[in-house]
């Protein structure tokens, strides 16, 4: 506070678009990435805004990962890539040139409704307009599946930031033989949507662990076509960041038939709790329920009262 008046405007850069408030500037490198004009992702010197590149998406913004991009690095430092998603389909971009990477995918891309076990061609939106998280050399991503019957199931998947190819997918409505599948009709996966995680994961990098709340399942406000408590769907998820394995989880609302999407980012703290310092993960909902749980077993600090209601 001693010196904030202090403060002045070293430089400004002009985005050309007045539609960008939500796009999170990333800066790695000496380099400021931003969402500017046409949907161009600009690389700017971070010390003096001078442009440095521009690539040019070619899609709307609401086609567009528009919160934010995704920033990854090899370990000895000989290559830099970034990571978004447009027109659902996911793209790397070299970061010091801006060049898209030809061999990342088929020709540059992966088609992100591949995989889901439905028509690609028939699934309209799977992108979420956030990027989601690397961990290593993966992309782990959630998506936005639309609110409507016929929407994609919300799987989970991380990707080789370097090949793009699909290394591990949790199925947030499982599979026959799975856990939790008989929370569902018989092959609800094949025909239900939702379930999935639209906002922000957030990675335990130290355990090796990514958190994912996840939303209702579609149609968001009829659930009669979905007989059961429905996992995995309003959930918090512990997943092995590594290979997609489930750790634990917990659904804090069974069966949603209000769209009570859990829509923050999982929050990863450290608190005093019965006298000793406790690792937790707290999850605050659209109800206005804050979720706080061990970090490890997912055991709630607090009692939790389940009520039925019809």
């Amino acid at each position: 506070r001693a010196n904030v008046r202090q403060l002045r405007v070293a430089w400004t850069f002009k985005t050309g678009d007045g539609n960008k408030y939500l796009f999170n500037p990333l800066v790695a490198g000496g380099r400021l990435y931003v969402l500017a004009r046409n949907n161009s992702i600009i690389a700017l010197d971070a010390s003096t805004g001078k442009e440095i590149w521009a690539y040019e998406t070619g899609v709307r913004s609401t086609l567009l990962t528009n919160r934010g991009i995704n920033y990854w690095e090899s370990a000895d430092g000989s290559e830099a890539r970034l990571l978004f998603s447009a027109n659902n389909r996911l793209e790397a971009l070299d970061a010091r040139t801006g060049k898209r990477i030809a061999d990342f995918g088929a020709d540059g891309s992966v088609d992100l409704r591949e995989g889901l076990g439905r028509d690609p061609d028939k699934l309209t939106l799977v992108q979420s307009t956030t990027p989601g998280r690397i961990f290593e050399n993966l992309l782990i991503l959630g998506s936005a599946t639309n609110e409507e019957y016929g929407s994609a199931p919300g799987d989970v998947r991380a990707y080789d930031v370097r090949t793009g190819k699909m290394v591990w997918s949790f199925h947030t409505i499982p599979h026959q033989g799975e856990f939790g599948y008989d929370t569902w009709p018989k092959d609800a996966w094949k025909t239900v949507g939702g379930a999935n995680a639209w906002s922000e994961l957030s990675v335990d990098v130290k355990r090796g662990v990514v958190y994912v709340p996840t939303a209702s399942p579609k149609y968001n406000f009829y659930g009669a076509n979905r007989i059961g408590a429905n996992l995995f769907g309003d959930c918090l998820l512990a997943l092995d960041a590594r290979t997609g394995k489930r750790i634990w989880h917990f659904q804090m609302v069974h069966h949603d038939i209000w769209d009570y999407d859990n829509a923050t980012a999982p929050k990863l703290l450290a608190v005093q709790h019965n006298g000793k310092r406790v690792d937790v993960v707290a999850q605050v909902g659209k109800e206005g329920f804050v979720w706080v749980f061990n970090r490890d077993t997912g055991q709630p600090l607090w009692p939790v009262e389940e009520r039925a209601v019809p």
